[in-house]
């Protein structure tokens, strides 16, 4: 636990000043380096690291996305994002028919559907910074989110957990727990709110309490799901960790995988929200 702990404080340290800076190129750049490795990190787990016919490319997307959409904006880059993604389904498919029955439809199917999620998870956080005047406070919501729910999910869990919630995919997590981490995420979310209408906002838009309350329960449910699916390509897999690069946490993956779909629902529910006015 010491361990884990003094890792986290690290991990912090170092990646505060991208935060303290994101409104240059570095938080871009922190992203693509996230991206990429965690891409990485995946395509090992799959087993199919070793081929750069499949994986060369998917590096490339995972490095160029995060600064294409600070550069030319998530109104210009999405037209471009859909088309590469549909050459890239594409052309996995042909890495798979020319293989010669060295890779199979199952590995190559898995690395591109979780190596676009990844890619896009990092680049929405990017897209959240930039798509709204406030976004420059509205893209820690993707840590808040994340973070809260497992550290209270985990508290819960070990002070109230009497019944499993799912033990084939995780024995520790508890129903007790999934409730305590949705509720402590909520009210996160609602500090959130009149904290950014206090101090924040400026001229803008303030941030509807109710609107807060509702993203903040999804945001939860969909952290603790995003938690879950990746322990299930884990345990698929047979790994314990993606990575060791954090001792006591894992890799990149093992401390993003929350982060990356709590930021790719935000994204959309923010953009929806900004679609009718509401922010």
């Amino acid at each position: 636990m010491k361990t884990r702990i003094l890792t986290g404080i690290v991990a912090f340290l170092v990646f505060l000043p991208f935060l303290i800076f994101s409104e240059t190129i570095a938080f871009p750049i922190a992203m693509f380096i996230c991206a990429v490795i965690s891409t990485f990190e995946m395509m090992r787990c799959i087993g199919v690291h070793k081929n750069l016919w499949l994986t060369l490319p998917l590096y490339a997307v995972a490095a160029a996305s995060p600064i294409m959409m600070r550069l030319v904006g998530a109104e210009s880059y999405l037209p471009v994002a859909i088309a590469v993604v549909l050459l890239l389904m594409l052309y996995a498919l042909s890495v798979t028919v020319f293989s010669h029955g060295k890779l199979n439809i199952l590995q190559s199917s898995t690395a591109l559907t979780v190596g676009l999620y990844i890619i896009a998870g990092f680049t929405a956080m990017v897209y959240l910074h930039d798509f709204h005047e406030g976004g420059k406070y509205l893209y820690l919501l993707s840590f808040i989110g994340a973070w809260v729910t497992d550290s209270f999910a985990y508290f819960a869990g070990r002070l109230f957990g009497r019944h499993k919630l799912i033990p084939d995919v995780s024995p520790k997590k508890t129903v007790e727990g999934s409730i305590g981490g949705m509720l402590f995420c909520v009210a996160a979310f609602v500090g959130f709110a009149f904290l950014y209408n206090a101090l924040w906002r400026g001229e803008g838009t303030a941030l509807p309490v109710w609107l807060m309350a509702v993203i903040g329960l999804l945001t939860s449910i969909v952290s603790q799901v995003g938690d879950l699916a990746m322990s299930v390509i884990k345990r698929q897999f047979g790994i314990k960790d993606y990575g060791k690069i954090f001792p006591g946490h894992g890799g990149f993956l093992d401390r993003f995988d929350s982060v990356l779909a709590v930021a790719v629902v935000l994204a959309v529910a923010f953009g929806i929200a900004t679609g009718f006015a509401i922010l």
